[in-house]
This record gives C-alpha cells, sequence and structure tokens, in this order.
C-alpha cells in the first residue's frame, strides 16, 4: 500500500507516522509488537513494571517482530539508569519519557544510537528538552487520557510547532486517518495514540471493558484530581464520581492502601517507593498530599485494565472513546488510517485551481 514519508519515519526508521503510546498495564508485547509489524511505532509501558518484568517484555517483544519499537521510562524512577543501560543493551530503537530526561542521560542514549523522544505538555517544555538534545517530542492536548494539560490539541500543537524545529507528534483526540491528516497539515510529523490502540484485538484489556469504552458517548469521559492529586482524564465511572465527592482524608487513605499494595505487587522497598516519591515531588512541584495520592494510580488502573473491575478501578480514558466504534487489528486500524489520510491530503491538492493532485507515495 502506500504510505507517508515525514521526519518521524525517517527519524526512527518506521512505514507509518503512527505511533502507540506507553499506556501503563496496556502497552505489553503483543500491542507493541503488532503496532511495529503493521509498520507503526509501539512503545512499551515500563512504570508498570519492575527490572525484571521490564527485561522479559522486550526480550518477548523482539522475539514477535524485528522491527523498530520504544520503551516508556520514567525518567524520575530510582532505576532509570539500570533501565536505560537495558535498552542500550538490547539496542531498542526509541527511548521514550513521560518526564523530561536530563541532559546526561539523553546524551548517554544518542551516543548508543536510541532516539530520545520525550513527552511534554508545553512549548516551554519541549524548547528546554530540544536544548538538551531531544530527536522529537510529543506534544499531548486536554483530549488524551491519563495525565493531560488544560490546552487543546488545536492550539497546543501549532505553539510547540512553532517554539522547536526538531520533529513533533501530535497526540489528543486522534483517532483516524483524517485526524493523521490534519495533524501533518499543521506541520506535524506524525500522531500518538493511546485509547485507539487499547481498542483493539491485540490490546490485553479484558473484551468486557472494551465494551465498556465503545459503549460510552463523548461527554464519558471526566478530568479528576482526585484519582492521584494530579488532573487525569477517565471514564466517568460510579467509582470516579465516589472519588470526585469524597473527603481528603479519605482519599489519602486509599492512596496509601494502594501504595501497600502496589510495593506487595512489585516488590519495592519502601526506601525505593520514598525515594522516587522525593524525585517526583521535586520533578513535578507537588505537595506531599499530592505524592502520596499518586500512589493510588498504579492499583486504580491495574484493577479496571487488567482484572476488568470497573467498579473497584479507574479507567484511563481519552475523550476519543465517545466516536470509537469498533475493535480492529493494528494492521487493519494503521492500514485505514494511512489509506484514509493519503486520501484526505490527495482531496485537499485538487482545491488548487493551478495545479493537479500529486501522485501518492508508494
Amino acid at each position: 500500500m502506500s504510505s507517508l514519508r515525514t521526519p518521524l519515519t525517517e527519524l526512527v526508521g518506521i512505514e507509518h507516522p503512527i505511533v502507540q503510546t506507553g499506556m501503563g498495564w496496556v502497552a505489553g508485547p503483543s500491542l507493541v509488537s503488532a503496532t511495529a509489524e503493521a509498520g507503526g511505532l509501539g512503545i512499551l509501558a515500563s512504570a508498570t513494571m519492575t527490572f525484571a518484568e521490564l527485561e522479559a517484555a522486550v526480550a518477548k517483544t523482539k522475539a514477535q517482530t524485528s522491527k523498530p519499537f520504544g520503551v516508556n521510562i520514567r525518567a524520575d524512577a530510582s532505576d532509570a539508569g539500570e533501565r536505560i543501560d537495558l535498552l542500550i543493551r538490547e539496542k531498542v530503537a526509541v527511548a521514550s519519557f513521560a518526564l523530561a530526561p536530563k541532559p546526561d542521560l539523553i546524551a548517554k542514549l544518542k551516543d548508543a544510537g536510541v532516539v530520545v523522544i520525550p513527552s511534554i505538555g508545553a512549548a516551554k517544555h519541549a524548547v528546554k528538552v530540544a536544548k538538551w538534545g531531544a530527536d522529537a517530542v510529543i506534544v499531548q492536548g486536554g483530549e488524551g487520557g491519563g495525565h493531560t494539560g488544560p490546552v487543546a490539541t488545536t492550539l497546543l500543537l501549532p505553539s510547540v510547532l512553532d517554539a522547536v524545529d526538531i520533529p513533533v507528534v501530535a497526540a489528543g483526540g486522534f483517532f483516524d486517518g483524517r485526524g493523521l491528516a490534519a495533524a501533518l497539515a499543521y506541520g506535524a510529523a506524525g500522531i500518538a495514540m493511546g485509547t485507539r490502540f487499547l481498542l483493539t484485538q491485540e490490546s490485553t484489556v479484558p473484551d468486557a471493558v472494551k465494551q465498556e469504552y465503545l459503549a460510552r458517548q463523548l461527554q464519558d469521559t471526566v478530568v479528576s484530581l482526585k484519582v492521584d492529586g494530579m488532573p487525569h482524564r477517565v471514564l466517568n465511572t460510579e467509582l470516579v464520581a465516589r472519588l470526585e465527592h469524597s473527603g481528603s482524608w479519605r482519599g489519602l487513605a486509599a492512596a496509601v492502601s494502594n501504595a501497600a499494595k502496589f510495593k506487595g505487587m512489585t516488590g519495592m522497598k519502601w526506601s525505593t517507593m520514598v525515594r522516587d516519591g522525593l524525585a517526583m515531588r521535586k520533578a513535578k512541584d507537588l505537595s506531599w498530599s499530592q505524592v502520596v495520592m499518586a500512589a493510588n494510580t498504579p492499583m486504580l488502573l491495574r484493577a479496571g485494565l487488567v482484572e476488568g473491575n470497573t467498579h473497584a478501578g479507574v479507567l484511563a480514558a481519552g475523550q476519543v472513546t465517545g466516536i470509537i466504534e469498533d475493535l480492529p487489528t493494528c494492521q487493519e486500524l494503521i492500514d485505514r488510517i494511512i489509506a484514509d489520510a493519503i486520501a484526505r491530503i490527495d482531496t485537499i491538492a485538487t482545491l488548487r485551481g493551478d495545479s493537479k493532485a500529486p501522485a501518492a507515495q508508494s
């Protein structure tokens, strides 16, 4: 089929300018390898994995695809250095970061041939990581699921494009070829999608939970501060409604309990969790209550996205949830997005009265 060549496809060595984001509990070897095989960039989510689990996930992904893929790392994690060494040793193509990695980490990765792509939420942050040597950035507007900001993609994207000269990947509100064509028209090098890839055949999210997403409408997500103390876009469930109306002490008590559960599940030491909390507090300028609340996130998301318990778990969701209607394979999804985007671009070209539409690239 035809393809679209952009600075992102050239930088990473992928066929199509489409990125599957590193969603905790969702972006495992099955989804990442399927995305890679379909020509996109799949990103493993390591924040909810122990180091041993990440080692196993990288090995399994490599066994299922020979194409480039990435790993998302928390730059403030106490073992971030070890994880970066793993990426270099295993020749992983892309290192993705939810928080900006420091210049020395970026330099270490780039010296080893790893492409560095942080996710950012403001033009000033894009400028900072570009100066530090980042190869590209993913910018997510407020429509996106999980931790998100207040500015819509249609305004955030051009502000970032005007601020930096490295490739910019647009995220937040994308799900089809129209969106890809629009992002490319803005000047982006591609799109990144989370919720759309969560709702595919290769996603390991329980089928009943996928049906819960498909049944929702555009107004059925909410940005809550009660999940972990930071703006978090999730499905508006009964649990979220209860959290929204709960007092602060009740939320803190639940967070402490969930922190203990997460510790038991991952084998992390309390000292490690405290160090991570200190780093998070410094990096994100959080209060201590917000740091404690952040302990809610892994367990609440796991209950919903892994265990399928929508009554006890939280379901991160972009606003596109309300417009998605099916569960394609990753191959079907990417193929139709590219075909639709090329058709849209060719149609736009015919609007010019002084030239003929260019032939699609093959």
